[in-house]
Order: structure tokens, then sequence, then C-alpha cells
């Protein structure tokens, strides 16, 4: 005996087989699709999307056994660190809690010193990415996320910086007067190595007029993550769901997606992320009409399922977010076809500002006995996949590494709500520059 949790027996397609005997036609056939290889149609998505009782038990079967198939036994992780550096904003969208107009008390920036620090502390305790976010602050100096990521590589070469998600990609060109391929090329000279594919929520612009007008456009998140492909930029994909959206809306989003996969191949991961509703402005003040409390559990795992029928040729990572979801329904949707838990964060502000109530950190221990107690095989990855360790026997992990022994602390470590009450780093009109000099912008 080596320690290894017994992998459960997975369903045959002969048992999925007899379990679509018992399912709608409709559900049956896209699933036979689906487990032979072929596309689903939009029309095939919003199918199973609305499925329910034993339909949407074929569907997960369908789902775990592509997983399976696609992308094996392994569940991966990554040691990561966010730094949300400012959480104003120009933008006023009614999903949003995190961001804050530049004139209340409780807007901030941290200076450049701050997020570099954070940085080195987060490789310290075994960081090999930061995901770098925030919000879009008026007067912007057009060079500033450049100006943070050489600052970063300057201090942390190895460090890999997961930064800027596509509308600060876009806001960065217009405040820098340059295209958007110049605003990337830019970056990427700067040491930014991949994008996170945020600000997508729902590809569909009527949908998006109404929740958050004046956002990103459809295409012009394509044109910004299709630039950044071609750039040798690799960036992940997302969706956020649960709000005013239907199935119809899903299916279009994730065509949408598999199209551009198709056409470049620099997608490196899935995330669906639930609408987290209770401090949204939109829901609550009542500002849309027909918004909803977030999708359901049937929701979340439908989302997951249908996403690996239909992406998952061209986009085998399907990661679990346990900010959204809590690790106890992150962990069941490993058989929902996911195969990947996301990172340790240690600083998590946007969920958390909307209400999500899981916490800031998950520790590399906790990720591999979760992982294994679904009977799958644990492993540490880069940002863009490689494997760094595989955790194959329990008897042979590490008892020291820093994350799994370090006290949390949330003064020490800066979460959301401390930095809401500090003075020391309060945003003022005149923006004030990362390297702690005030500046007009251009």
């Amino acid at each position: 005996m080596n320690g290894h949790t017994e992998q459960p027996s997975q369903m045959t397609i002969e048992e999925i087989e007899s379990i679509l005997g018992l399912t709608t036609p409709g559900v049956a056939a896209a699933i036979d699709r689906a487990l032979a290889g072929s596309d689903l149609s939009i029309e095939d998505a919003v199918t199973l999307f609305d499925c329910t009782g034993t339909d949407m038990q074929a569907l997960v079967a369908a789902a775990d056994h592509l997983r399976k198939e696609q992308a094996g036994d392994q569940v991966a992780y990554v040691v990561n660190r966010n730094i949300n550096f400012t959480n104003v904003c120009i933008k006023g969208c009614g999903f949003c809690a995190f961001s804050r107009d530049h004139r209340t008390e409780e807007g901030y920036l941290l200076p450049q010193e701050e997020i570099v620090r954070r940085a080195k502390e987060a490789v310290d305790l075994g960081a090999t990415e930061v995901c770098i976010q925030a919000g879009l602050p008026p007067k912007m100096e057009g060079d500033l996320y450049e100006r943070l990521s050489r600052a970063l590589k300057k201090e942390l070469p190895e460090l890999h910086i997961h930064g800027f998600s596509p509308e600060e990609v876009l806001y960065g060109s217009i405040r820098s007067r340059c295209s958007i391929p110049e605003m990337l090329r830019r970056l990427k000279e700067a040491g930014v190595g991949s994008l996170p594919g945020t600000s997508a929520e729902i590809l569909v612009q009527d949908v998006r007029d109404k929740i958050s007008p004046g956002r990103i456009t459809v295409d012009q998140w394509v044109e910004v993550v299709t630039s950044a492909h071609e750039a040798g930029i690799p960036t992940t994909s997302t969706i956020m769901y649960g709000h005013l959206e239907t199935s119809e809306h899903k299916a279009r989003h994730l065509a949408l997606l598999r199209d551009v996969q198709r056409r470049t191949g620099g997608i490196t991961e899935f995330v669906p992320l639930s609408f987290v509703h209770d401090e949204a402005p939109m829901h609550q003040k009542g500002l849309i009409e027909g918004i909803r409390d977030g999708a359901t559990g049937a929701e979340v795992t439908k989302m997951y399922a249908v996403s690996r029928l239909f992406l998952g040729r061209d986009i085998k990572n399907l990661q679990v977010s346990w900010v959204k979801e809590g690790l106890q329904i992150a962990q069941l949707l490993l058989n929902a076809g996911a195969n990947d838990f996301g990172g340790t964060l240690i600083n998590e502000s946007i969920s958390t500002a909307a209400g999500a109530s899981h916490g800031q950190l998950v520790r590399p221990a906790q990720f591999r006995a979760l992982i294994r107690e679904m009977g799958r095989v644990p492993v540490e990855r880069t940002t863009t996949y490689d494997i760094r360790r595989v955790f194959d026997d329990p008897a042979n992990d590490p008892v020291d590494e820093p994350l799994d022994t370090v006290e949390y602390d949330e003064e020490r470590f800066g979460t959301f709500n401390v930095l809401l009450e500090q003075k020391d780093n309060r945003f003022r009109d005149t923006f004030i520059g990362v390297g702690g000099k005030s500046g007009k912008g251009t």
C-alpha cells in the first residue's frame, strides 16, 4: 500500500447508455453526440442546461466520463496570490460590489512598493504566480500597467504575472492612446505572462447592456483576447451566470469561446463563475427587474457538466471556483467534469466584496486532501499548466511548506476589509501613481 486513495470505478459508456434509455430523446441525443466526439450545437446545450432528474444524472455521468478521457485523473492547483491594487473604478457595473467612486472614503490604491512587497511575500510562501487585477481609476497614467509589471519582474524575474483583464487592456490602450495590439506588445515586453479572461460576464451584448452598460463590448472582449493570443500571450476564459441570463445566453457564450479557441488556441482554461448577489448593487437596490439570487446548486452542476461536453475537446481544463461555491461544492464538481481547483489566492477581494463567505486562502495541503477524497491525484501546476509536482503518494507529501504552516492574519495580509479601513493608502481625487508621486495622468 502506498497510501494513495483508491480510485472509484467510473461509469462505462454502456452504463451511461443504460441511463440514457431512461432520459428524454433530446437529452439522450445530445449526450450521444458528445460521447461520440461530435460538436454540440447551441440547441443541444440549451436542452442540457434545461434538463432535470434522470436527464441530469446522465449528463453528469457523461461529463465525468469525458473529463477522464480528455484530462485524466489528475486535478491541478496553482500556488498564487491575488493583488487587487485599487478598488476605484470609473465604471458602475451593477454586479460589482468591489469598486468605489474616487470620491468615497473607501477607495484605496496600493503604492508600487506595497504591490512588490506583497508579491515578494507570496514568493516566500511558495507562490509561482501573482494575479493582478483592479478597478479602472480615473486619470490613470497610460503606462501604469507596464510600470507595475516591470517593477515586479525586476525584483522577481521568475514570477509569472497573470495580469490585467481585457477591460484593463482596453482602458490602458485608451489612456495610452495606442491600439490594443500595441498595448499588448508593451505588456508582454514588460513581463506579463498571461491575461485573466475576466470581464466576460455573459458574451451576449443585450444582456451586458443591462447588467453593465458602458462596459467592454463583446466585440472588444474578443478583439483583446484574440489579439493577446496572436501576440503569444495566453488567456483564461470565464462566464458569470445566475443573474438575468437564459440557457440560450449561456449556450451562445460557450459557442463563442469555442470559436475563439479554434481560431487561436490560446485559451488555457474555462472558469464558470456564479453570480454572488448579496452585496451586488443591481440586486441589493433592485435596479434591474428580474435579477435572480445567483445560481442554484443544480444550475452550477449543469454549468460544469455542459461545459465539459461542449468545450472539452478544445479547452480541456475546467476550473472550479471555490471562492464562489465553497470548498464542499467545488470538491463535488470534480465529478461533474472539472479537473482543476484553481489557486490558493491568499487574498481575494472582488468576490469577498460581493458577499462571498468562503475565505481568502486555501492551503496546498487542503487542496491535496480534497482532491484525494474524490479519488483523484493532486498536482501542482504553473499558470500555463506545466506540471511542477505530482503528489501520487501522501506519504511523500511535503511537511513544511510555508503556505501550509503560516498563520493567516488579516492585518498582515491586508484583506479587502482591512484595506477599506486603512488611511495610508486612501485614493485621492488627483491620481497618485503607484510609485508614490502625484500626477494628472495623460
